[in-house]
């Protein structure tokens, strides 16, 4: 029996978040990413700034919110959304979708990786650049529209 409720349960959660994406309209699933985007720059200049003050534990808890946000962002890309409501995203996202994809989870797991050496290094601000803004700066380079 607790097999069948497990099994159940697991249905349950694979295909709930689809529906909730499922959903939203167009305007909702644009507007979430671009607040997700949004919190991850504001976060992203919080990392640097706690990390180059060597306040790890606080950055390290910004660095998963980070990471959570980009693999969330993955959802948020279906292919009735690539215009209006003020995207910034071009359509190199949809014509590259598996390396706008896997730039996010690169991204994610980066993000685990920063977090798990950044006590470490000597060089808090290349090892900065390397797991986190070199991630921001591809995919604005390619995949969002010059501002």
């Amino acid at each position: 029996m607790n097999f069948h409720k497990n099994i159940i349960l697991l249905i349950l959660i694979i295909i709930f978040p689809l529906n909730t994406y499922a959903e939203q309209s167009v305007e909702e699933i644009i507007k979430g990413r671009k607040s997700l985007f949004n919190k991850n720059y504001k976060t992203a200049k919080r990392v640097d700034i706690l990390s180059k003050n060597l306040e790890f534990d606080d950055a390290k808890k910004y660095m998963l919110v980070m990471q959570n946000n980009y693999l969330e962002l993955l959802k948020y890309f279906p292919d009735n959304t690539k215009e209006g409501f003020g995207t910034q995203s071009l359509p190199t996202i949809w014509e590259n979708k598996d390396e706008f994809n896997a730039l996010m989870q690169k991204s994610a797991d980066d993000l685990i990786q920063l977090a798990s050496l950044i006590e470490e290094v000597e060089d808090i601000r290349g090892t900065l650049k390397k797991y986190m803004w070199q991630n921001c700066n591809a995919c604005h380079s390619k995949f969002r529209k010059p501002h």
